[in-house]
């Protein structure tokens, strides 16, 4: 039997090898996971930074086992907006959760975060843009669909990764430097790895879409640590809450911390088992772009902690209505002045758009 090379965790006393011939009911759930969270790459440049024995070798035997997708060859160099601050670092993060009961989207991204990592790489600033949001979208490689307003994740069903490039691109004004694409579903894996995650739940609610056989779940307000089913069901709930989307936004962003903060406590960094499983399952969830050096990346981003992260949510005036289709309106005047600060790696200016 032919095997993949080991992964092996520094000072791990085990090797774990994963057969190329792997039952064919195990692949299509691995492939499921490598699908459109938010958080690899910034765990692993926690991780890359810590140094421990033998751990730049470890992450890029990880690295090897991340699929990699084209993500630019098809969005028109001529179009595309100039890079201002050249050191500064702009990455587009899409996420979709593929098993969802929620997700009649089909193929539409769920999650758009433009993630921003200033010259210095003292801090990054992580922009949510609600998937309703209503831009123009620019014709599709094919020609079938764009040119026209639309709801911003249909950039994904119409043209893949390269039209949602374009798309952010001429929204914000934005170089985009990377892309990363993952699936919410990985966070299951990934919380149970790392035993579980203290979530703060802002207030007592019911979701009707849960793993759970019956498919309810309740959630009651205050601290709780949370396991990889409940975490995701938490994440992935929005229907349960007025203000919809944006409570799903809040959450997701809350589990994306609790994932970080636990994974470079010392109870996962002293436990070469939990360390590898935890790695092992956030490369499982994660695709990125061709040109991404995930190991270079995480030297360049290995001083940022939770701490240093600023969620923010692109500038709207609430939702609506266009025929019938339920919307989210921006504001057009601060999303202008968000992203300028963003293209100029205007730090300040940005997180002052955040309050």
């Amino acid at each position: 039997m032919q095997r993949r090379p080991e992964l092996v965790a520094p000072d791990a006393t085990q090797q774990i090898e994963i057969p190329e011939d792997a039952p064919a009911e195990e692949k299509p759930r691995r492939r499921r996971r490598r699908k459109v969270v938010l958080i690899t790459l910034l765990v692993l440049a926690l991780l890359g930074g810590l140094g421990m024995l033998g751990i730049g070798l470890y992450v890029k035997s990880v690295e090897s086992s991340i699929q990699r997708v084209e993500a630019f060859d098809d969005v028109p160099e001529a179009g595309r907006p100039a890079k201002v601050a050249k050191n500064a670092l702009n990455i587009l993060i899409l996420g979709s959760d593929t098993r969802d009961p929620q997700n009649t989207s089909g193929s539409r991204s769920d999650t758009i975060i433009l993630a921003h990592f200033p010259a210095d790489r003292s801090s990054a600033q992580l922009i949510s843009i609600p998937r309703d949001t209503w831009v123009h979208i620019p014709r599709s490689k094919d020609g079938k669909h764009g040119n026209t307003n639309a709801k911003i994740n249909a950039a994904y069903a119409w043209g893949g990764i390269p039209l949602t490039v374009q798309t952010v691109e001429k929204y914000t004004g934005v170089r985009i430097d990377h892309v990363a694409i993952v699936d919410f579903a990985g966070f299951k894996e990934i919380v149970d790895a790392l035993g579980g995650v203290e979530i703060n739940v802002e207030e007592s609610f019911t979701s009707t879409h849960s793993l759970t056989p019956d498919g309810r779940r309740t959630f009651k307000k205050g601290k709780q640590v949370m396991d990889g089913a409940t975490a995701l069901d938490y994440a992935r709930e929005r229907f349960a809450f007025r203000d919809g989307d944006f409570a799903r936004i809040r959450h997701q962003q809350q589990v994306i911390t609790a994932i970080l903060d636990k994974a470079v406590s010392g109870s996962v960094l002293a436990n070469p088992a939990k360390l590898n499983g935890f790695l092992r399952s956030t490369a499982d969830a994660i695709s990125v772009d061709e040109t991404l050096n995930i190991f270079d990346t995480a030297m360049d981003l290995r001083h940022l902690r939770s701490s240093n992260l600023t969620f923010m949510t692109n500038p709207t005036k609430g939702t609506g209505r266009v025929g019938s289709e339920s919307v989210v309106f921006d504001d057009p005047s601060k999303v202008k002045a968000l992203y300028d600060a963003v293209r100029r790696d205007a730090v300040p200016e940005i997180l002052k758009a955040a309050k």
